[in-house]
């Protein structure tokens, strides 16, 4: 018996092992992923960016001189390869041109981590051998309570992993073109995709996140900043308007729209009550008409027994308070806007608008709210893991 536990105790602690190490190399692809490339100082020292938000700055020096070495804290609390070493072995291998399957066996390596049944939705499954497909070799596995194998995949029936086809969505998002989004799977994975495939996909996946947080009812705070922005379908002017809530940086709701007039501003306005089943206390907008006239139209003063709610127009750019936090917002939209060169139809305006706000609550991280998303700053913390995208496609696909 105790020998017995003895080889139990032993294997849990290998199998640890193995995952804290495809751990560092999951993290040392995702530097490649995110675009930060490492700078050559010779043929045995290189430079990786850090990826701490608050010391972007700061480059870690790697050598390959007697062994790998890093001047990371991992690296040297733990003497370990560490995540800065997997990135500058993988980024040689892909300077020379070397295949990677061996970072498809990576991906699906880790693809056990918090898996079920997909027949009976048991959690007493086990590794049961793997299958070669031309995306690289799928891990299957066995389940204990009903005997059946599978393969854990929230989305079937697609070229290649759900990790990586949610990869595009998250270049997609950050800035990435469609084209780019190609070349990029290519160099990394050596697959073919066509851009107007990611497309599919990601418009896919966007709707079915969408159709999920839409549901959900954001704790929000009792001032409301509410402005349009100018963006360009079929080249013509079109307006994006949006609701922020000044406490936690949640975006409300978005609305597409050919004009600026009275009945656009209480559509924007309708939806944000829809949205958060409350209205606030203030209302900041700019010195618009149309904001003024739909304010009287959906908050009159007659329309609740509590408290009334205030509309704060602004006068000039230096009026306090301002609405300098929603304008922070249309930055951030306008960089991923100005990739897409214009949106070829109302229908797609929107649907992308909605992504970006999806993407912008539960995936961004926000420096301002301490590292947190809007969401979780909402009394909204889905629990998400390391991957966000992913976790959420499955809670998402499990509220269908």
């Amino acid at each position: 018996m105790y020998y017995n536990t003895t080889i139990y105790s032993y294997s849990n602690i290998v199998i640890r092992m193995i995952m804290e190490e495809n751990e560092r190399r999951l993290r040392g692809y995702s530097i490649l992923a995110k675009g930060d490339k490492p700078v050559a100082l010779n043929e045995e020292t290189f430079l990786v960016p850090s990826q701490s938000s608050q010391s972007k700055t700061i480059k870690y020096r790697v050598s390959k001189i007697n062994g790998w070495t890093c001047e990371c804290k991992d690296f040297k609390y733990r003497n370990k390869i560490c995540k800065h070493i997997y990135a500058i072995q993988f980024w040689l291998k892909l300077r020379d041109g070397i295949d990677s399957n061996e970072l498809m066996q990576i991906e699906n390596s880790k693809e056990t981590d918090g898996g079920k049944c997909e027949f009976c939705k048991s959690s007493n499954i086990v590794m049961n051998g793997s299958r070669k497909t031309k995306t690289g070799i799928r891990q299957r596995f066995l389940c204990k309570d009903c005997k059946k194998r599978f393969v854990i995949e929230p989305i079937k029936h697609l070229k290649v992993n759900s990790k990586m086809a949610i990869l595009t969505m998250d270049l997609f998002y950050k800035g990435l073109s469609l084209r780019d989004i190609a070349d990029t799977i290519y160099q990394f994975y050596g697959i073919k995709i066509h851009h107007e495939t990611i497309r599919r996909w990601i418009t896919r996946f966007t709707q079915i996140m969408n159709e999920y947080t839409k549901k959900l009812k954001p704790k929000v705070s009792d001032a409301w900043h509410i402005d349009e922005q100018m963006i360009s379908v079929k080249g013509k002017h079109t307006w994006s308007w949006n609701v922020l809530d000044e406490e936690t940086r949640f975006l409300i709701t978005n609305n597409i729209t050919k004009k600026r007039d009275v009945n656009d501003a209480r559509k924007i306005m309708r939806k944000a009550k829809e949205s958060t089943e409350t209205k606030p206390e203030f209302i900041i907008t700019d010195g618009l008409n149309s904001y003024t006239k739909a304010f009287k139209r959906e908050f009159p003063a007659w329309w609740t027994n509590d408290r009334k709610t205030v509309h704060i127009r602004l006068k000039n750019l230096e009026t306090h308070p301002n609405n300098n936090l929603i304008e922070r917002y249309h930055s951030t939209f306008r960089d991923f806007d100005k990739v897409r060169r214009g949106f070829k139809s109302d229908k797609t305006a929107q649907t992308v608008s909605d992504g970006f706000t999806t993407y912008y609550n539960f995936i961004k991280k926000h420096k301002g709210l301490n590292g947190l998303t809007p969401s979780q700053k909402a009394d909204l913390d889905l629990q998400l893991e390391r991957n966000r995208w992913l976790s959420l496609l499955k809670k998402s696909l499990g509220n269908q």
